[in-house]
């Protein structure tokens, strides 16, 4: 029997002056235990997209994208590189106009928080910092004041471009710097300079990771946690500070980001508790996927994010905030972290993928999926969860490596709660955990789940809810994980709670000492109460995982919708879909019975406008979904065999420059067709060691191959009637020395000297499609406090 003892209380609830007394948004306030919106407990979901790395007319669809994969906030750099890269040149129009982002995000119902330096990091050349900056004589990130001169000045220039939008009813947080470790003096200064040049909010963040010295209570401290990171040399093996982040634990700081950039300052491992009494345990980087560098390549799959936040979330996370949420391409060349600006680390060019729930392309990655469960999860029940304490085992794992004792945790409250299992990792198997059976004590009495023990597969991330109430009705437990809950179809019917079986464990519930076996995918269990409470109980599929989508801001209430094709939603939830073929693959369950949607005419209908030549009739054609046309391919120039040597910065190799492509690269001619939809991506198999996308002989996205495909959308990269699309890669040799994914790894080390080809190109676009019929209610604009208020 696997015990917890979950007899505690919860924090006592302390309110930092920082939540309280100025740059207040009436209703707003950070406690001890969580954030609260209009008196009521709100856990936030932050997610990464840097404006500048987008263009702007993309914003709207990768904003709706975001907020379909459960993002409540939006979180981004205001980069002073990309915008004032010549001292008194400051641009803020197109892609660059910051208020406008602000005002675009604001329109879609979501939050903000300004990331506003000045170092940002974010992989870019001096951490974001303009030459001008870097080189000046002055004492860097300090209260030197010669540099808060300049720091005054683009501060300035922040507040002049939004033109009044930075208040704090309409910009969440700012955070200052990013990754300051021994400064806290200098963070307060430069909340001070924010404040007199007009910029307020009424959060104000730093990040905490590294043993950080913030200073308390002028900020709230912001964790995080990756699964792996391109920032250990080569020859590393999965590094420990990784590792840790598939565990449930009380320790929040992380000795390992940044650490190649600030040295070898060893963070602490106290209780977050013990290093931030005043605040909640709060994220906002939590590896939404990982950025590529020349020298370490790590290509984390969808579960493996998911496990980290999923392990977040058990911990006791009162924000989910991922970085990157949405990945992007740089405004231009040359803004990249480089070895030859002092960096330890070669990055792409162009790209800045991150492999991305949201990607450079804008096509949605399996983490979107994976991510969106949880979100639902949160969006229904962040208001209960946020301020749960979390309760660990009695037996917990002896470290990293123990690949044996099960993972989980309690965040209950009086035996109100839920039940986080989390066995998976990358790298080291898990195996299956044979006969699980959980105990856990409250001060309202033991409960023991399942009835018999049952085993656990690897890959599970459960969320079980433990004496949980909904519409009346109290659900004892439920060996499948709880998803969403919703509203009664008629005034006399009844709410139902949505789960959602994980995969090989049998779906239990228990309710008022009776134990039901559900089975997935059947007609929902009603349970009625003697005084008339009523509760649905529908449990779905665990294949059905990856396509869920939960509409959660009508003002009528959620919405339950099952499709494999990709989902979006405005800000008053009315239903898109971005669908291939004869139409959208998507249903809604709604009044006990599930039903299809009923469409408009798609404006720009890929395939009846502009059918592009080749594209597929039948459903699917050699693996490719309908759509989907082959590109081909000519060898215009075969590789040589370079060298494999082109430097290195404390043993990390250095990425080639362009000469050596152009000397060495193979040289594909894709023949792409003048005509193709505005959603139209190009795709592209390839090995090698870098690829570069050309167009017309200009460079338009790269990359550093660890595995999988390159995509990119062709109308962003400035594809049209008769323009030139090469593709250069570069050959691997055999005998390199950069870190590899696994599969990729034993693929090179199959090859003859080198690997170098591009195995096929393809295209797929798909025509938008918008719900016929709003099921959304009053079409005026909901603000989040009304919605929270009419669900």
């Amino acid at each position: 029997m696997l015990r917890v003892d979950a007899t505690r209380p919860g924090r006592e609830e302390l309110r930092p002056a920082m939540a309280n007394a100025e740059d207040r948004r009436p209703g707003l306030a950070v406690t001890s235990r969580s954030l609260l919106r209009n008196g009521h407990p709100w856990l936030p979901v932050s997610g990464e997209l840097h404006y500048t790395r987008v263009p702007r007319e993309r914003w709207t669809e990768r904003l709706r994208l975001m907020r379909s994969g459960g993002v409540s906030v939006v979180s981004t750099y205001v980069p002073w590189l990309h915008h004032e890269p010549v001292r008194g040149e400051a641009r803020f129009d197109g892609r660059f106009d910051v208020g406008a982002f602000v005002d675009g995000v604001r329109a879609e119902g979501l939050e903000v928080v300004l990331r506003i330096g000045p170092w940002v990091h974010g992989e870019m050349r001096n951490g974001g910092l303009p030459d001008w900056v870097q080189h000046a004589p002055v004492r860097h990130r300090t209260d030197d004041p010669a540099y808060l001169d300049l720091v005054r000045e683009w501060f300035a220039r922040i507040a002049d471009a939004l033109a009044g939008r930075c208040t704090p009813e309409n910009v969440l947080g700012i955070q200052l710097d990013n990754e300051l470790y021994d400064q806290p003096g200098h963070l307060a200064t430069l909340k001070r300079l924010a404040r007199e040049a007009g910029l307020s909010a009424p959060l104000w963040t730093a990040t905490a990771w590294g043993g950080a010295q913030l200073p308390d209570p002028e900020v709230l401290p912001l964790w995080g946690g990756y699964g792996d990171g391109f920032w250990v040399d080569p020859g590393d093996p999965w590094d420990p500070t990784f590792r840790a982040h598939f565990f449930f634990s009380d320790t929040w700081d992380d000795p390992g980001i940044g650490a190649d950039v600030r040295g070898a300052d060893e963070a602490s491992t106290a209780d977050r508790a013990e290093l931030s009494p005043c605040f909640p345990a709060a994220t906002c980087e939590l590896g939404g996927g990982m950025a590529t560098a020349y020298h370490r390549r790590p290509r984390p799959d969808a579960r493996d994010i998911a496990a980290v936040a999923h392990a977040k979330l058990g911990s006791g996370s009162a924000w989910q905030g991922y970085y990157m949420y949405a990945g992007g391409t740089n405004p231009g060349p040359g803004l990249e972290e480089t070895q030859a600006t002092g960096y330890p680390n070669d990055m792409t060019r162009l790209s800045y993928d991150f492999h991305a729930p949201i990607g450079e392309s804008g096509r949605s990655a399996p983490s979107h999926a994976a991510l969106r469960l949880q979100h639902a999860f949160i969006e229904a029940f962040g208001e209960r969860l946020a301020p749960l304490p979390s309760h660990l085992p009695d037996v917990r794992p002896t470290g990293v490596d123990d690949v044996e004792t099960l993972r989980w945790a309690v965040r209950a409250d009086d035996g109100s709660g839920f039940v986080f299992i989390g066995w998976h990792q990358p790298h080291v198997p898990l195996p299956t955990y044979r006969g699980a059976r959980f105990r856990v004590e409250s001060p309202g009495g033991t409960v023991e789940l399942p009835s018999a023990p049952v085993d656990i597969p690897p890959g599970t991330l459960a969320r079980w809810p433990l004496g949980l109430e909904v519409g009346g009705v109290t659900i004892d437990w439920a060996t499948a994980s709880a998803l969403t809950v919703l509203p009664a179809a008629t005034g006399d019917g009844a709410p139902t709670l949505v789960l959602i079986e994980d995969a090989g464990i049998p779906v239990e519930l228990a309710h008022d000492g009776l134990t039901h076996r559900l089975t997935p995918g059947a007609a929902p269990l009603r349970i009625q109460e003697p005084h008339g409470a009523a509760l649905d109980v529908l449990v779905l599929a665990s294949e059905d995982a990856d396509h869920v989508w939960v509409e959660g801001v009508a003002a009528g209430g959620r919405r339950l919708l099952v499709g494999a094709d990709e989902v979006t939603w405005d800000a008053d939830g009315r239903v898109a879909v971005r669908a291939s073929g004869s139409g959208p693959d998507l249903r809604e369950y709604r009044g006990g019975a599930w039903r299809d949607l009923e469409w408009e005419v798609p404006d720009a209908a890929a395939a009846a406008r502009h059918p592009i030549v080749g594209s597929t009739t039948a459903p699917e054609r050699d693996g490719h979904p309908e759509g989907a046309a082959s590109v081909p391919i000519r060898l215009v120039r075969p590789e040589t065999m370079p060298s494999g040597d082109y430097g290195s910065r404390d043993g990390r190799q250095a990425a080639p420059h362009d000469a050596v492509l152009d000397a060495h690269a193979a040289v594909y001619r894709l023949d792409v067709p003048d005509r193709f939809d505005d959603d139209a991506a190009l795709r592209v198999q390839w090995a090698g060691d870098v690829a570069q996308l050309r167009v017309d002989g200009v460079t338009v996205t790269d990359r550093f191959w660890d595995g999988s495909e390159l995509v990119a959308n062709l109308r962003d990269i400035g594809a049209g009637p008769s323009t030139r699309i090469e593709l250069r890669v570069l050959p691997l040799r055999t005998d390199s020395r950069v870190h590899l994914p696994a599969d990729a790894a034993a693929r090179l080390a199959a090859a003859d000297r080198a690997l170098c080809e591009v195995s096929a190109a393809r295209i797929d676009q798909r025509a938008l499609w918008t719900e016929k019929t709003p099921q959304c209610g009053n079409p005026e604009h909901v603000d989040d406090d009304r919605k929270t208020r009419e669900r």
